[in-house]
């Protein structure tokens, strides 16, 4: 949503344990806001698969990935997110998010040259060319269902993200852009690194006194909902502090200058 897409395509698997059935992958691309649709495919066949099943829903148009354990924060985040969707829907290739992690190993790895552009990307590689991960979200011009029929199974037995960037890397349309100092990104696809990021959004919340990621208030916002129906939504939470923020942003208490 921060980034000013409301219409989303959610892919789930249908097996493989509650692990997986917890982690959704998100299809969204611009038009009018309407309610997400869903899908189910019976087993995980890589990351690229989900554009093979939404390729009606995308219909030929420039859309974004998204993985449902995903978290990103930062200020100026959606300023950064919106510049991925321009290049996006002007024809401008893929973008996709570098982030410095301790154990590269465990994801795909984007390499950079003396110049600071990206010449390769690794998927889960047993030796990296550096420390930067590539990060579960990704944004795609109109011909990513094209190149996605072009994957083909890796040795894992499953068409990966990183087959899909890397052609629009060899195609030269491939945008890395590395999230630094200020930026958090935080992957909860264990018990452990859900707990770790329950324990991010309440230290953050805790400093700064205000709730991150309100849908509400986001799409507000971005002109989605008046201010009488994020007034209705505040009436539905009550007296309880979720409810309290959102009249406070109607009521203009709670002050957004965009940093664009």
């Amino acid at each position: 949503m921060v980034p000013g897409q409301a219409d989303q395509d959610r892919v789930r698997h249908e097996h493989h344990g509650p692990a997986a059935q917890a982690r959704p992958r998100g299809i969204i691309r611009r038009q009018e806001q309407g309610s997400p649709t869903k899908r189910h495919h019976p087993r995980p066949d890589g990351l690229a698969q989900a554009f093979l099943l939404g390729e009606e829903f995308i219909d030929g148009e420039p859309c974004a990935l998204v993985l449902g354990d995903n978290i990103f924060y930062g200020n100026g985040l959606g300023t950064t997110l919106r510049k991925a969707v321009a290049k996006a829907e002007g024809g401008g290739g893929a973008s996709v998010f570098g982030y410095y992690v301790d154990d590269p190993e465990r994801y795909g790895v984007v390499e950079f040259d003396e110049h600071k552009k990206a010449v390769s990307i690794e998927e889960k590689p047993k030796k990296p060319k550096s420390h930067y991960a590539v990060t579960g979200l990704y944004f795609y011009d109109e011909r990513v269902v094209e190149f996605a029929k072009r994957v083909r199974p890796s040795a894992r037995g499953e068409l990966e993200i990183t087959d899909l960037n890397k052609m629009y890397l060899e195609d030269g349309s491939l945008n890395v852009r590395t999230l630094g100092r200020g930026y958090a990104w935080l992957d909860t696809g264990t018990m452990d690194s859900l707990y770790e990021a329950g324990e991010f959004v309440r230290t953050v919340q805790r400093a700064q006194g205000l709730p991150i990621a309100i849908v509400e208030e986001i799409a507000y916002e971005n002109g989605w909902i008046s201010k009488e129906e994020l007034l209705e939504s505040a009436e539905r939470y009550g007296k309880s502090p979720y409810g309290k923020h959102l009249k406070d942003v109607a009521e203009g208490k709670v002050v957004i200058v965009p940093n664009d």
